[in-house]
């Protein structure tokens, strides 16, 4: 199997277990329109994250990132590391391109090629890393709004 139907098979299986447990307290099984967005369609803004003079950049697929839950594609240049920093909310992500790493701040790094996912804690202290040579693309699900608070 190729590595894009992998990352779709990971992608789709997160998206499904995140709308069944909204199901729960959800009273209709329907969220909007059934949409199809090609990947040069979807549109990136500035996050305001940044270090070293690189910074990410996101485009929604759902929800708003900035209001409450979300899907969103998260562009990270290629070499950028962030501080040390926590989130309010839990998010769920898949490598889409890159080789990246997610982990506490005195970690060693594991390596997480396209297809790879990670479960990230909200309040958990940690960083986020683009291993490879070439800019990294990640997509996250997240209940709540999307913010970063750096820590020492």
């Amino acid at each position: 199997m190729n590595k894009l139907a992998i990352v779709a098979q990971v992608i789709l299986g997160l998206a499904g277990a995140s709308f069944a447990s909204s199901q729960a307290s959800a009273q209709s099984t329907t969220e909007g329109a059934s949409i199809s967005v090609p990947a040069g369609d979807i549109k990136f803004a500035p996050t305001g994250v940044k270090n070293k003079g690189l910074e990410l950049k996101a485009g929604g697929a759902y929800g708003n990132m900035a209001t409450g839950k979300h899907g969103s594609f998260v562009f990270m240049p290629a070499g950028y590391a962030s501080v040390p920093h926590t989130h309010t909310d839990y998010y769920y992500a898949v490598v889409v391109k890159g080789v990246m790493a997610n982990h506490g701040p005195d970690a060693k790094d594991v390596p997480l090629p396209v297809g790879s996912y990670w479960y990230q804690k909200g309040g958990e202290n940690h960083v986020t890393k683009c291993l490879s040579k070439d800019d990294c693309l990640f997509f996250i699900t997240q209940p709540g709004p999307f913010d970063f608070a750096a820590t020492k």
